[in-house]
């Protein structure tokens, strides 16, 4: 019951076929979707770029001059 057979093989190429080859426009369309996918990851990547340079510029240094920590002993 949990074994393929070749019809599903079969079935299973043709489905990869229409959508990842032979020319057709859902070929094209796929390959659009994988385009438009990775410009996504892209976008994503340079906001977190851009928001960790916003919180670097930021970023205050808080630690004690060694004069302050003397005096405060």
């Amino acid at each position: 019951m949990g074994a393929i057979g070749p019809w599903q093989i079969i079935i299973i190429l043709v489905i990869a076929l229409l959508l990842f080859g032979g020319g057709g426009k859902i070929s094209s369309l796929m390959g659009d979707f994988a385009k438009g996918i990775k410009s996504f990851r892209k976008g994503l990547q340079e906001d977190d770029d851009k928001s960790l340079e916003e919180r670097s510029e930021q970023a205050m240094d808080v630690t004690p001059a060694k004069d302050e920590a003397k005096s405060a002993d």
